[in-house]
């Protein structure tokens, strides 16, 4: 953890987990997972996230009137330092907008929340609104599907995660292909391993159009549990998902991949710095959480600006992010997101 004063958090970020292929409603009127032992799932608006919430606004508030660097030095660091690119790269030259969430869910994102055919109309809708308000880079659709969710009860093999059957992954896949859209399969991985809960992905990763991601914020420790308290992952964590991405390309002579990995604090993310870049995978830091617009400004700037990967994304959240920024404000933030999400 590199010890620079941190600028501003956001209040924790996804409506968590919930699911299997079946759910049913606990006591409180919380989804829990049918074929997991009535695994209740973590959950956002908790009293302990809401108190940590709250510390952290205080602690942002604070910190802000303290900026690590100038404009300036910030524009020296832009665009970072990244390998050639190879034929079929989708970043720089376009930007993904994508929908997030689970369809099982309506608490985890706008990809559950609505019907597909309404859901898709209006990530078309999206699309359309950062192609008009950056007319220089070309804006194409995506789905993250979170295809691995984080449980707040260990299962049966003691893991606190819950992978989602073919059936439903299939299913949101047959979305993206109607939408001619890129699928990322979005991975929280509780107590695994990201080297555990990629193999099961492989057959799909396979595939051109389908790619990465990675949330830090659910990736806890023995004695820790998912949506209690923000989870962390190392830069070797990501690296070997760039390994793996990377040998993918070269033996199924695939375009470069892309991996997004969720920030929304600097201890989400560990030796930043010492990620490898590999021109086969196109690796995006992404500002995840939610908050009045300042705080997402300030956000930005501390976790993703001021600590250069190579691309960088931002999340807005329809129900919790007030204002809403709209596509102007978002593609006029320094560094230009190449990759925004909606939950």
């Amino acid at each position: 953890m590199r010890g620079s004063m941190i600028l501003s958090v956001l209040v924790v970020a996804c409506a968590a987990p919930v699911l299997a292929q079946t759910t049913t409603v606990g006591t409180s009127g919380q989804p829990v997972a049918a074929d997991s032992g009535g695994v209740r799932a973590p959950h956002s608006d908790s009293a302990a996230s809401a108190r940590a919430g709250a510390h952290l606004v205080r602690r942002a508030h604070r910190a802000r009137m303290h900026p690590k660097f100038t404009d300036a030095e910030l524009a020296a660091m832009w665009p970072a330092k990244a390998p050639e690119l190879l034929p079929g790269s989708i970043l720089p030259h376009t930007r993904i907008v994508a929908y997030y969430g689970n369809p099982l869910s309506k608490r985890m994102g706008i990809l559950g929340q609505i019907p597909p055919d309404s859901m898709l109309a209006r990530l078309a809708t999206e699309v359309r609104a950062y192609g008009s308000a950056d007319t220089t880079v070309p804006a194409i659709p995506a789905l993250d599907f979170i295809v691995t969710v984080a449980q707040a009860a260990p299962g049966a093999d003691g893991k606190y995660r819950l992978r989602m059957p073919d059936t439903l992954t299939q299913r949101v896949a047959s979305w993206a292909d109607r939408a001619h859209a890129l699928l990322f399969l979005d991975v929280q991985i509780g107590r695994s391993t990201v080297e555990a809960e990629l193999p099961p992905l492989l057959k799909y990763l396979q595939q051109p159009t389908v790619h990465l991601a990675l949330d830090p914020e659910f990736a806890l420790p023995a004695g820790k549990v998912p949506g209690r308290v923000i989870g962390t992952m190392d830069a070797a964590d990501v690296n070997h998902a760039v390994a793996v991405l990377a040998t993918l390309v070269d033996t199924y002579h695939l375009p470069p991949k892309i991996l997004v990995v969720h920030r929304f604090t600097r201890p989400m993310l560990r030796h930043a710095d010492q990620i490898h870049l590999d021109p086969r995978v196109q690796v995006v830091i992404d500002m995840d959480g939610f908050g009045p617009d300042w705080m997402k400004r300030d956000s930005y700037r501390a976790y993703v600006a001021s600590e250069p990967v190579e691309y960088t994304g931002f999340k807005l959240f329809y129900k919790n992010d007030k204002p809403l920024m709209t596509a102007s404000d978002v593609v006029g933030l320094f560094p230009a997101p190449a990759f925004v999400m909606f939950q």
